[in-house]
């Protein structure tokens, strides 16, 4: 894995549906080595710190691979990393294979997977369509936030590799679609579900929604 690019955002002020919003979302690639504290990258600030910040959002990593299937989806001209709000655009990066509480070695720093990234309205700013959150979903490539372990600096052509895999091997994805696929029978999703508990790196916000849905079920 590589890092394509690295993209920061200050807040910005927005229109949306006759009011004024302020998000972090519209980031832009920045060159040279950027540090990387506990709680976001130098330059770059969350603006909900409840949805999209803390510790266990410190960084979201998005997959360069994904950006072809968006440009096509969507009949772009052109798609520029950090489009869809990720501080670390990251060839090979793959929801299918990475799992909650591995720990990556990125750069100088190290981070560890906490979970999937869910969309708001906000991504539909940014694209301006807002059938966007919609369609992330849909397609279950969601990207993935980490947790600053050791803090540093990161750049883009930095290696990214797999420092300590996690040994219950649950995947940001199965998680992911365990969580919203409707599709799929209790008997098949709760025991994800169950699993997702025990792992000690699961971040706070999903802890208490996988707590929720399976008191529900």
């Amino acid at each position: 894995m590589i890092i394509r690019s690295v993209n920061v955002s200050l807040p910005k002020q927005v229109q949306h549906k006759n009011k004024t919003v302020s998000t972090g979302i519209f980031k832009q690639p920045i060159s040279g080595a950027v540090s990387v504290s506990r709680l976001n990258l130098k330059g770059d600030q969350q603006v909900d710190q409840v949805n999209h910040g803390g510790e266990h959002k410190a960084v979201y990593g998005f997959s360069a691979d994904h950006y072809p299937f968006w440009q096509d989806k969507l009949e772009l001209q052109t798609l520029p990393f950090g489009k869809f709000g990720e501080n670390l655009t990251i060839s090979g990066l793959d929801e299918r294979r990475l799992c909650i509480g591995d720990q990556l070695q990125a750069g100088q720093t190290v981070l560890e997977i906490t979970q999937p990234r869910v969309p708001c309205f906000k991504l539909g700013l940014a694209f301006e369509r807002d059938d966007m959150p919609r369609l992330f979903v849909k397609h279950a490539a969601t990207g993935i936030y980490f947790r600053v372990i050791e803090t540093g600096a990161v750049k883009a052509g930095d290696n990214v590799s797999l420092l300590k895999a996690h040994p219950a091997r649950l995947s940001v994805q199965r998680l992911f679609r365990a969580y919203f696929d409707k599709s799929l029978p209790a008997e098949d999703k709760n025991p994800v579900l169950e699993q997702a508990l025990e792992i000690t790196a699961l971040s706070g916000e999903w802890r208490q929604q996988l707590e929720k849905r399976l008191a529900q079920s």
